[in-house]
């Protein structure tokens, strides 16, 4: 039987909140051991966050977005107040294939654990580092949050509509950005490795690759000295391409009524054509004001104001049905009730129910990739904090039963 890409390497995980986890989520799910270092003295802030069972947090074991993004690791609480536990650290990086942080730079330094010292005892280990703005340079040394790395990329300046201004594009979107460039760094690094023997240090900026995102817009401006225009969810090349309003749903929450939305795009004239016929329209394919790109850019209040008054009076899923049939893309404006309900990703059997020993089984996110001769599958649930530290300790580790119950009388293991 195969075996998952990342079988036989380990991973020493000093990450922590979003941007860290969710790199060595990544690891995970191609079958790397992933080893969470954890401490109760100081936890992950995520596993404070909710959502929780029944609304109520009463355990740092309950959070769904912690046990959303820490999938298939393993979690060993070690409290570094005591030397015993640094100690225990040093074992397991000599014993690992990465390591890896996303704090500030020059903390894991600070702790003991750079990258000098590292390579001393596991010259062919693979290191990185997630800091928010890299190791060098003057903005190093600053506290970066995912929110704030979104303005400062520019991605904030490029969301909008037409008129008004900027606006923030989701919630800490550098975060995740940022973890899934880390786990491409490590495998390349890895790859190297393989072939050469050789081990390296990743130095890598949340904020770099959150600009990675904007290379049209950057373009625009290096190369034609010009600023691009917010635009709403209107695309250069596209018309229609926007959200158009549906049908609302009968039931509310919280007194509120439930908007529904569907997004609608037509790439080139064929594509407009069919829309129109499925509108009941078929001579707008040919009317001056629309039957070329052009003409519709010029004419697109209009456009999509003739859009808009189709949508209005129809259900969203009849919408999206006679659309797609008519081979137009179109496609709900999904909230997270209507994707944990969708027919199409429970039949793929994304979502995934996996035992937990406080939450038992919870719907969480699989893995979005299959592979045809690599499998990779979610093993387990998200650990509780601590729950392998005396499987790792006396294990790999290779400590004794007696002396993991002195360290932990000693407060070394929390």
């Amino acid at each position: 039987m195969a075996k998952p890409p990342l079988a036989g390497i380990r991973v020493c995980d000093f990450t922590w909140v979003w941007a860290g986890p969710y790199c060595t989520l990544q690891l995970a799910h191609l079958g790397a051991e992933v080893i969470r270092i954890e401490t109760k003295t100081r936890p992950c802030v995520t596993r404070m966050l909710p959502p929780w069972p029944d609304g109520v947090f009463n355990s740092l074991n309950k959070s769904g977005y912690f046990n959303q993004y820490n999938q298939g690791k393993k979690s060993l609480s070690l409290n570094f107040k005591h030397p015993e536990a640094k100690e225990a650290a040093w074992r397991l990086i000599k014993n690992s294939d990465v390591v890896i942080n996303n704090f500030a730079a020059g903390v894991l330094e600070k702790m003991g654990f750079g990258y000098e010292e590292v390579k001393k005892i596991n010259p062919n280990v693979v290191m990185i580092t997630l800091s928010g703005y890299g190791d060098t340079g003057p903005y190093s040394h600053y506290v970066a949050y995912g929110p704030a790395q979104v303005p400062l990329s520019g991605l904030s300046a490029l969301t909008g509509y037409k008129g008004f201004p900027p606006m923030h594009a989701g919630f800490s979107y550098a975060d995740p950005n940022a973890g899934v460039h880390a786990a491409f760094a490590i495998i390349s690094a890895l790859f190297h490795r393989a072939k050469t023997g050789e081990g390296q240090y990743i130095d890598m900026s949340q904020w770099e690759c959150a600009m990675d995102l904007l290379a049209e817009g950057i373009l625009e401006y290096t190369m034609n000295g010009r600023e691009p225009e917010r635009n709403g969810n209107r695309d250069p090349l596209m018309a229609p391409h926007q959200l158009f309003k549906c049908v609302d749903l009968p039931e509310k929450i919280l007194d509120v009524t439930i908007d529904q939305w569907v997004a609608i795009v037509c790439a080139d004239d064929a594509e407009w054509a069919r829309l129109a016929r499925a509108i009941g329209k078929p001579e707008l394919a040919n009317d001056p004001r629309f039957a070329t790109l052009a003409a519709r850019k010029e004419n697109e209040d209009a456009l999509e104001a003739i859009v808009s008054a189709w949508t209005a009076t129809r259900r969203v899923a009849y919408v999206v049905d006679t659309l797609q049939a008519a081979g137009v893309a179109a496609g709900a404006c999904a909230d997270s009730k209507y994707l944990s309900e969708d027919k199409h990703l429970t039949e793929r059997e994304y979502f995934i129910y996996r035992d937990h020993p406080e939450v038992a089984k919870r719907q969480h996110c699989g893995i979005p990739w299959r592979m045809s001769g690599t499998p990779t599958e979610v093993k387990t649930a998200a650990p509780v904090l601590g729950q392998h530290t005396d499987e790792v300790m006396t294990g790999l580790l290779g400590y004794s039963s007696a002396e993991v119950d002195a360290m932990r009388a000693k407060g070394a293991l929390d």
